[in-house]
């Protein structure tokens, strides 16, 4: 059974692992470099209330996790934030990715926000299937956003409204 929770310091660990397979297998992030269990705990101390990181959990392991960041500074975006979902390698594509972004959208609801949103590698079938379930649209193609071991990367960008804090 899979259980949803707040993240705490001592995952860390789980968290630095599982992000690390993201990076490597190129399919989810621009990052190329490794993270440390440290680069990690301090990432997680600059999440507050207001941008969670959820983390699920089978059998007591961490074997995924979803954040909300920010999506901007500025005041007029206060009710947007920005997610993200990796899940452990061995583990995807077996419903923890869709546990987490329904909890991340649920977070997000209770939290104000107007709008949630992400980019995906256009080449990222697997999470464009998962956010189109979970009600995102696909807003448009930004291209050449950004490098890959050299290599140009066009990605999709996906947002979901939250109707109840639209008022």
């Amino acid at each position: 059974m899979t259980r949803i929770r707040p993240a705490i310091e001592a995952d860390s660990e789980a968290l630095a692992e599982i992000y690390n397979q993201g990076i490597e297998d190129r399919i989810a992030t621009f990052e190329a470099d490794r993270r440390t269990v440290d680069e990690r705990r301090h990432w997680l101390a600059q999440h507050d209330r207001r941008h969670p990181v959820l983390v699920a959990e089978e059998a007591g392991e961490v074997v995924g996790w979803a954040s909300l960041s920010s999506y901007s500074q500025r005041q007029c975006y206060s009710g947007v934030g920005e997610f993200s979902v990796y899940v452990r390698r061995d583990l995807r594509a077996k419903g923890l990715g869709t546990k987490l972004v329904r909890s991340i959208i649920e977070e997000a609801d209770g939290l104000g926000y107007w709008k949630i949103m992400s980019r995906i590698f256009t080449f990222n079938e697997a999470s464009r299937r998962l956010c189109s379930k979970m009600g995102f649209r696909e807003v448009g193609i930004l291209e050449k956003h950004g490098k890959l071991d050299g290599e140009w990367i066009d990605v999709v960008e996906v947002e979901r409204l939250i109707p109840r804090n639209l008022t």
